[in-house]
Order: structure tokens, then sequence, then C-alpha cells
């Protein structure tokens, strides 16, 4: 708060504000959503969200790793709390799980 040139926005991120991005992302219903999530985040608080299969085998939502990043003003809830949330919709729809694997060739396909 200090520096005048600091980015601020994610100081503006309230408790109420952080409930409803949770809601949403629960709403999330396929992969190019979960991409258009991504980009609001980014363009609103500043945090890159980052959900990429892990290095090892994935056999479940927990191979994936999901990280809201580190910014100065964003509370550690928040960073907690949308990664359960992305994880949460991941394990209720398997088929954006499936894309994101698929978007990483894990599949092979390209």
């Amino acid at each position: 708060m200090a520096n005048p040139q600091a980015d601020h926005r994610p100081l503006a991120l309230t408790r109420q504000q952080e409930q409803k991005l949770v809601e949403r992302i629960d709403r999330v219903s396929s992969y190019e959503d979960l991409k258009h999530v991504q980009e609001l985040i980014r363009k609103n608080l500043g945090a890159e969200l980052r959900i990429a299969p892990g290095p090892n085998e994935v056999r479940t939502v927990r191979g994936i790793i999901v990280v809201l990043e580190e910014k100065p003003g964003l509370c550690k809830k928040a960073r907690q709390s949308v990664p359960a949330a992305v994880r949460r919709c991941l394990t209720e729809h398997p088929e954006i799980a499936y894309a994101l694997l698929d978007a990483h060739d894990l599949f092979g396909s390209r």
C-alpha cells in the first residue's frame, strides 16, 4: 500500500466477493468456462490461477496442480478457497478434467 505504483486490485477482494467467486467456480460447466474464469481472475485480481497436470501420473483430481499465485494484498484464505473450489468443480465434472489433460496433450492425440 505504501507503493503507489503497486497493483491494488487484490486489495479490492472482499469476503463477499470471494464467496461470489467461489460460487462462480462451482457453476463452471465446461473447460472453456473454466478458462474464462481464469481470465476474469487475471483481469480483476491481477493474480494467475494456474491449473495443470502434476509432474507425476495423474490418476485423480489430486494429481492436477491448482494454484492461485501469491500476490501482495491477496489473503491466504482466498488462495486456499479458490483452488479448493476448482478441485470440487473438477471432481463434479470429470469431463473438464479430461479436457484439461487433453489440452496439455496427455492423451497423445496431437
